[in-house]
């Protein structure tokens, strides 16, 4: 036989010489030999398991190497030959076997090791491959020492799917913290007993995705998750299998991540319930085409990463195996169509106490660790912006340095971008500053590196990209990109990638303010590619859009100008200004949706038929509307609005936030979960947004309270020991998630005349807050509270602020329809409210005694109503005679109901005692 050169290296040709081994040796045997051969096979079960007597008792020597090599997979069968050979006396041909095999396909393990035994030595190699990261500096870390819990919120939804019903658990309080019970459940069966096979880690860029599937596979492999379920366990990064540059099957990627080329490969792929597959970005495979090639379905088929990566994803390959796919949570309309009933899970970052822990491991000291920590404590938005684990990294980095050179803590800001720039300043100033112009040079030519990855989707780059653009072995390179090999054809191919896709994000948007002066330079043509490429700010490109939209802010352009050389032309501000003007005019309307939306300021007929559209609805009561509320709630969509005040409020200058909202007299955010921060961002725009300004928040779940700590047993026992008590002391109350939102209606720049509240589930302490707002909102007035499930207290502290005297609320819009008597107080600050003069009780449940009640206020001397809308609500014929009563004596009041134009005049003196 000819022998080939060198040792086979993949899967198919390994498989392919084994067999041809396997077919000369037995072929050399005699028929005697080849009788004995198969009754040793038969009585010598390998790993408790033996090919059937059935299939061997007259097969010849080309149906034995078949049997040996579909039972026991090629490598393995030969294994099992050899020793079968010594049984039946034909201990030549075995040794010849022997021999052949070193020769052919290298040196083996001494005896055949059977899966069951692979496991430990594999399990033993994961734990020494995985022990450390590499940090993004490339400075590595032991995974136990810095891996700090995140926050993993189970059953969220992928992309626009609803959750499973589940009521009223605020959004904290679904999350839990990474630990090992965390990571055992996410593979748990549901209610009804069904175990999901494909797993969801969904989240945005930085978050830690990557950190915790590889902490999952460290675990795994430490036997302290899914023991007795998973027996392999394997990681792989989809951008690295997208890019490789040959085709490669499954059983290829597999092989390539065991310790050696001795796995029994084919056994373990023939058992793939027990196996588990990290599928690390899966949001880089591209979009799924009418003319994409079909997902591979074998897993021994040489096929492009795509392929391979779909097949897996869709279940037509290895249906019955684990999978635990990390994706960012912008992007997952891309995996849509291929996931198999995924189970979701959101990665929400650090908690406040793990954004501590995280600080304590990072700087190993803990003093200087204490001095950082307080520091970023006190700066309220850097503090929130921490939960991202990268920002975190970058935070402490940045803290690190200064402290190293002394210097004054006070120069870290507090937006992303802001972060993201002082990191790569704080890096590149230790430089001389002889060498300032030539780094500037390069960054440049990183920047636009950059760029490029970010507009063609690419996140590895070739050595040819760096030699195109003069980079390699510059000092950017090593401080800010990677170096990984990937397996080749001949050889490793060599490719490099930035410390952190975020990262090259933000550089992709530094490129655009960097480019070189001159006639080359296109007058603000690249920003508008990038604007025009990403317009719902929902795909590739959000995050960079975000970036340019900080670095336009003016402080920022002065940093720019101080450590790049570059001064920044203003045409290019004010095309993102008219950019984010136009995207107010392209988009239509809000146009409203029933009853709950009345508060259009369109016009009052508008409003009115609405509101009487809804009239059916709304007279079932509160069971049905409710539920009806609950449900719309708890679907989340992406919001388009959102996504711009998160670019506005990466700039930090209220002159340009107000100018920019100016195009959109009208924002409107629906069926959100909205987190704290998205709350701080909300809020900053609020108190820039121009006078006139609409805001609707619909179906939107606020942010729960934080949890308020229990005394231990011991603390409540020193207090009562020392005689205090908690009457004798008194608590300073916790501000609520809501009260940020509250202070910016009140600050004296917000031009926010109306807002509305739909749908939103407002809880007591939300209501003392918004009450407390409405005392000093200088512009708002109008207010729509539509749906909101509010209690008897909550309606009263709102009533409280209504009449205070400094409120200027004009127009009031209530839907409540489960309230009925408990409207008593709202209807009774009609008395003294100080600017209220419209009141729309649409949609209310109004008892005879309550109208009643109505009308005597109408009538006191203090009340300044001229317009009372009544029309979807159910009244008898003693109330209609009443409220018609009323309008005699006050014509100057308007009351909107449908049966009072058609009723007589009543029967003058009727009884109007409160």
């Amino acid at each position: 036989m000819d022998r080939p050169e060198a040792p086979c290296s993949s899967v198919q040709p390994r498989a392919a010489a084994a067999r041809e081994l396997l077919l000369a040796a037995l072929e050399d045997l005699s028929q005697e030999q080849l009788k004995r051969f198969r009754h040793k096979l038969r009585d010598a079960p390998v790993d408790g398991r033996s090919i059937p007597w059935g299939r061997l008792e007259r097969a010849d020597a080309v149906d034995l190497a078949d049997q040996l090599t579909q039972f026991y997979g090629p490598e393995p069968a030969l294994d099992v030959a050899r020793k079968t050979l010594k049984r039946a006396d034909a201990r030549d041909i075995a040794a010849w076997l022997k021999e052949q095999r070193l020769q052919r396909l290298g040196p083996s393990s001494a005896a055949l090791l059977s899966v069951s035994e692979y496991k430990r030595r594999y399990r033993e190699h994961v734990l020494r491959q995985h022990a450390k990261v590499k940090e993004r500096n490339a400075r590595s870390v032991k995974i136990t020492k810095r891996f700090t819990k995140l926050l993993i919120a189970e059953g969220a939804a992928l992309e626009c799917e609803a959750p499973e019903p589940g009521g009223d658990e605020p959004q904290p309080e679904r999350a839990r913290r990474s630990d090992t019970h965390t990571f055992n459940r996410l593979f748990s069966r549901d209610e009804d007993g069904q175990r999901p096979l494909t797993v969801v880690l969904q989240g945005p860029a930085g978050i830690g995705k990557t950190m915790a599937a590889k902490k999952i596979l460290y675990d795994w492999a430490a036997g302290k998750l899914y023991q007795g379920k998973v027996d392999f366990a394997f990681f792989m990064p989809c951008a690295e299998l997208l890019e490789r540059p040959s085709p490669c099957s499954l059983a290829d990627l597999v092989l390539d991540q065991c310790p050696d080329r001795s796995a029994p490969v084919r056994q373990m792929l023939k058992a793939p319930e027990r196996l588990l597959f990290i599928l690390d970005g899966a949001d880089e495979l591209p979009a799924p085409g009418p003319a994409e090639a079909a997902p591979c379905t074998d897993p021994f088929e040489a096929a492009g990463g795509a392929r391979v990566l779909g097949g897996l994803l869709s279940k037509v390959l290895l249906p019955k195996a684990r999978l635990l796919v990390t994706t960012r949570a912008a992007a997952p309309a891309r995996l849509q169509g291929r996931l198999c009933s995924p189970q979701c899970a959101e990665v929400r970052g650090f908690s406040d106490k793990d954004k501590k822990k995280y600080f304590y491991k990072f700087f190993q000291d803990e003093h200087r660790a204490e001095r950082a920590y307080r520091f970023v404590k006190e700066n309220e938005t850097l503090f929130a912006l921490c939960f991202v684990p990268f920002v975190c990294w970058i935070v402490c980095t940045v803290l690190r340095q200064q402290l190293d050179r002394g210097q004054d803590l006070s120069r870290t800001s507090k937006t992303t971008t802001s972060v993201y720039l002082l990191f790569i300043v704080s890096v590149l100033s230790p430089a001389p500053a002889s060498d300032g112009p030539r780094l500037q040079g390069e960054l440049r030519k990183l920047c636009r590196l950059a760029r490029e990855g970010v507009l063609e989707r690419r996140a590895h780059f070739a050595e040819k990209d760096l030699e195109r653009l003069q980079l390699r072995g510059s000092k950017v390179q090593t401080l800010f990109l990677s170096k990984k090999e990937l397996p080749g054809v001949l050889q490793a191919e060599v490719t490099y990638q930035f410390i952190d896709q975020s990262f090259q994000e933000f550089l992709a948007a530094l490129s655009y303010l960097l480019e070189d002066e001159g006639p080359s330079r296109a007058p603000a043509g690249g920003v508008q590619e990038l604007l025009q490429g990403d317009q719902e700010l929902c795909h590739h490109l959000a995050l960079t859009t975000r970036f340019l939209f900080g670095l336009l802010s003016a402080e920022r352009l002065r940093d720019i100008e101080r450590h790049f050389g570059c001064v920044v032309p203003e045409r290019v501000k004010q095309d993102v200004l008219k950019w984010v003007q136009d995207q107010g005019q392209r988009r239509p309307r809000v146009a409203p949706e029933g009853a709950e939306e009345t508060n259009l300021p369109e016009g009052t007929k508008e409003s009115e038929s609405d509101s009487d559209s809804g009239s059916d609805s709304d007279s079932e009561g509160e069971g049905e509307g409710e539920a009806e509320a609950e449900e719309e709630a708890e679907e989340e969509e992406f919001s388009f609005p959102l996504a711009l005040l998160y670019c506005l409020y990466e700039t930090q200058e209220s002159a340009f936030v107000r100018q920019a909202l100016r195009g959109h007299p009208a924002l409107a955010l629906e069926r959100l979960r909205l987190s704290r921060l998205d709350v701080a961002v909300l809020s900053y725009c609020v108190r820039c947004c121009p006078a006139g300004q609409a805001l609707r928040l619909t179906s939107c779940a606020l942010p729960a309270p934080p949890k308020k700590k229990k005394k231990s047993l011991v603390k409540r026992l020193q207090n009562s020991l020392s005689g205090s008590s908690s009457q004798g002391t008194t608590r300073k109350p916790q501000a609520s998630p809501l009260r940020p939102f509250c202070e910016a209606l009140m600050d004296r720049q917000c031009g926010l005349t109306s807002l509305t509240l739909s749908r939103c589930k407002l809880p007591d302490w939300a209501c003392r807050d918004l009450a407390e707002a409405l005392r000093q909102a200088p512009a708002l007035a109008e207010l729509n509270l539509l749906h909101n499930g509010l209690s008897e207290g909550g309606l009263r502290a709102l009533s409280e602020g209504l009449a205070w005297p400094g409120c200027r609320v004009q127009t009031l819009r209530l839907q409540q329809p489960g309230l009925q008597d408990g409207l008593q107080p709202l209807v009774g600050l009609l008395r003294h409210s100080p600017a209220l003069t419209s009141l729309d009780l649409s949609g209310c449940r109004l008892s005879e005694p309550m109208v009643t009640y109505l009308c005597a206020v109408l009538q006191h001397p203090g009340c300044r109503l001229q317009t009372l809308s009544l029309t979807s609500v159910e009244l008898s014929a003693q109330s209609l005679e009443e409220l018609q009563a009323v309008r005699t004596a006050k014509p100057g009041l308007v009351i909107a109901h449908p049966a009072l134009d058609s009723r007589p005049e009543p029967v003058h003196g009727f009884s109007t005692a409160l």
